[in-house]
């Protein structure tokens, strides 16, 4: 049984702005009945340009109603520039964490609000190409390329809970290792590459990368993060506001924050609380 944080079941038992966005500037479809999540996204602007309504309609898990749901809070009183720099990990983020076998549900909000801008902007819906390695789910080999970058998968498992590929037949795993291995390779050839950091280009970059990638996620939530010190590897911080009270902030200290140091800093960052 998975396990599903409060604010994850609040917004499937109680799912934020349902329905549909009459004369929406944007529309989005993702997902099909048949792979058994399919979710529809619209919204509409108002005179600044900023999006006043956002409402969704899911056929799915519980995981996918309150992603949707999550989605549509989100992004609710942002510009289409800064609605579009949502990822899924902040989706996830905002509910306090997703079951890693449900991070797809993530995902899913995510493409649908890509799809929703796209439409807005009158852009044609982006073509698929690339071969397709699922053939349960219809999945590319560029799909399952840009969700390890995104979110640094390392396994089979973790593709199947971020997108599906792999969770049918089984038949596409060999491929998919084979995906997951040449892009490994990549960024270590690319990590070994780079120039080492002074500790004053350590300390700048860790701070750019709190104020760009971390704030925004936990000021949507009524919290903050703080930088107190950098002392080789370890990254000292205080967590502000809701955050600081919050009984699952060590694992968004661990699972967002240090990941996303990781991810853009230095691969051996180790986030504390002080």
């Amino acid at each position: 049984m998975w396990e599903y944080t409060d604010k994850t079941k609040d917004h499937f038992l109680n799912p934020r702005n349902v329905g549909v966005v009459e004369n929406a500037d944007g529309v989005g479809e993702v997902g099909s009945m048949a792979c058994g999540d399919a979710l529809k996204l619209t919204f509409k602007l108002d005179e600044n340009q900023r999006i006043k309504e956002a409402k969704f309609q899911t056929f799915g898990c519980a995981s996918a109603i309150a992603s949707s749901s999550a989605l549509t809070e989100m992004i609710i009183g942002l510009t289409i520039e800064e609605a579009e720099k949502v990822t899924n990990e902040q989706i996830a983020q905002f509910l306090g964490g997703l079951p890693k076998e449900k991070m797809h549900c993530s995902v899913m909000g995510r493409d649908a609000l890509e799809k929703a801008i796209a439409c807005y902007r009158g852009e044609a819906a982006k073509k698929i190409d690339g071969e397709v390695v699922c053939e349960c789910f219809g999945i590319t080999d560029l799909e399952i390329k840009r969700v390890v970058l995104e979110n640094n998968l390392a396994t089979i498992e973790e593709v199947t809970d971020y997108v599906k590929a792999g969770g049918g037949c089984g038949k596409c795993h060999e491929k998919i290792q084979t995906i997951i291995d040449d892009l490994t390779g990549l960024q270590k050839s690319e990590k070994k590459k780079a120039a080492p950091m002074t500790n004053i280009q350590k300390i700048k970059l860790i701070e750019e990368t709190l104020r760009r990638e971390v704030k925004p996620a936990l000021e949507k939530d009524g919290g903050n993060i703080e930088l107190v010190d950098v002392d080789g590897s370890r990254v000292l911080v205080t967590l502000r506001g809701t955050c600081a009270t919050c009984s699952k902030s060590q694992i968004t200290l661990k699972n967002y924050v240090e990941f996303k140091l990781r991810e853009l800093v230095a691969d051996d960052l180790v986030v504390e609380e002080v």
